[in-house]
């Protein structure tokens, strides 16, 4: 793959996934580097990195993220950015506005902004030939009207949003009163699908699937991000995968939501252009990185057994078993669950969790915000309209 022969460069290295990135492509002969905000993310503590660089916050200081990536660049011989999260909408401007000198593993900022749009996703799988739940762009108050009546049959969300954050479920009509829609930040309303629901984890060149993970989350972090996943199989939600990233032409890392019906049928709820958690089902560093990044064929998740943050499920999974009466259940899945932080002879990344967390609460003290917010609060893309200006 062009670029890929100098130093690689994985950036969101506050994520999990950025840390399983790091292992498989050293695990593979790559000198790779990381980059985030956090001045302690769990990434930079791996033996995988080389050496972690710390940058501007690029929601709000966007034209100096994007110089601080340009010289890391060049400092560090780099010749493939790798992104892991939502700064992945911060470099794609950046590479629109400048020459960089290394290959960005990603589409363009106009591609990627169509898919993050919860509206403009569905309208594209819908072009593509793909069946899609009923969906209503809800740009004003007035529209908001239109569906009060049948609000009961609905989900409410932003167009710009992740980890479920602000989601209403099937609401009763007066809590609509305190969604305000408008042009610049609009929502969706989708018809509420019944069924068991199956997340997707992709990477793709120019169109070609090159590898791919279905799963389910059965604890969650409040309502959105999960801690405990198991792998699932359904072909129709792989075909669905397939034919997105080949109508679109994508490159780089794709995910989704999707739900399958009763029937067996799979619609696409929501796309995040992005690393998520399936990831961690691969752990052959060879066949991964050959797969992803050289010549492979598509590469097949070699890990079996459920992945889970045990942090992570003391701090949000116990509490939700707690009140649902399923303490059951919670001690099962810690049995039965691997440790997706461990790594064989890499367990600094595992204590690295105390100190990253304490900067994230400080963080959300500081601004008031959940856990959750504040560990995404400064790369966070909202749309043109919800973000900082271009670094142009």
């Amino acid at each position: 793959m062009p670029g890929a022969d100098g130093s690689i460069l994985i950036t969101g290295a506050r994520a999990p996934v950025a840390l399983h990135l790091a292992r498989l492509l050293h695990g593979a002969g790559h000198r790779v580097i990381l980059a985030d905000t956090p001045a302690r993310p769990i990434a930079a503590a791996s033996k995988a990195c080389a050496r972690y660089h710390r940058l501007p916050p690029p929601r709000f200081e966007p034209r100096a993220y994007a110089d601080a990536v340009e010289e890391l660049i060049r400092a560090e011989g780099i010749g493939l950015v790798v992104p892991t999260c939502e700064e992945v909408f911060h470099l794609a401007l950046a590479w629109r506005g400048r020459s960089m000198p290394a290959l960005l593993f990603a589409p363009h900022i106009e591609l990627l902004a169509e898919v993050h749009n919860k509206h403009s996703f569905i309208r594209l799988a819908e072009r593509l030939g793909l069946e899609v739940p009923e969906t209503t762009l809800l740009s004003s108050r007035s529209d908001i009207e239109v569906v009060r009546g049948c609000s009961r049959e609905l989900a409410f969300k932003p167009v710009w949003s992740r980890f479920a954050s602000h989601v209403l479920l099937r609401p009763p009509p007066e809590a609509l009163d305190a969604i305000a829609p408008s042009a610049a930040m609009p929502w969706v309303a989708q018809r509420f699908v019944e069924g068991e629901e199956i997340s997707a984890y992709a990477v793709a060149r120019q169109g070609r699937l090159k590898a791919l993970a279905l799963y389910r989350s059965l604890y969650r972090a409040g309502k959105g991000a999960g801690i405990f996943f198991e792998r699932v199989g359904d072909e129709a939600a792989r075909e669905l995968v397939e034919r997105i990233v080949a109508g679109t032409t994508w490159t780089g890392q794709i995910s989704f939501d999707l739900m399958r019906e009763p029937g067996g049928r799979v619609l696409p709820l929501e796309c995040n252009p992005r690393a998520v958690s399936g990831l961690h089902f691969f752990r052959d560093p060879a066949r991964f990185v050959d797969a992803v990044l050289g010549d492979g064929q598509e590469v097949a998740p070699d890990v079996t057994a459920p992945q889970t943050v045990r942090l992570a499920m003391w701090i949000y999974g116990l509490p939700a078993a707690l009140r649902s009466g399923g303490f059951g259940g919670f001690r099962k899945a810690m049995r039965e669950g691997d440790e997706l932080l461990d790594w064989p002879e890499d367990s600094a990344p595992v204590k690295a969790q105390w100190p990253a967390l304490a900067e994230i609460a400080r963080v959300a003290l500081r601004e008031r915000v959940s856990l959750q917010s504040a560990s995404t609060r400064d790369i966070e893309w909202n749309g043109p309209a919800g973000s900082a200006s271009s670094p142009e």
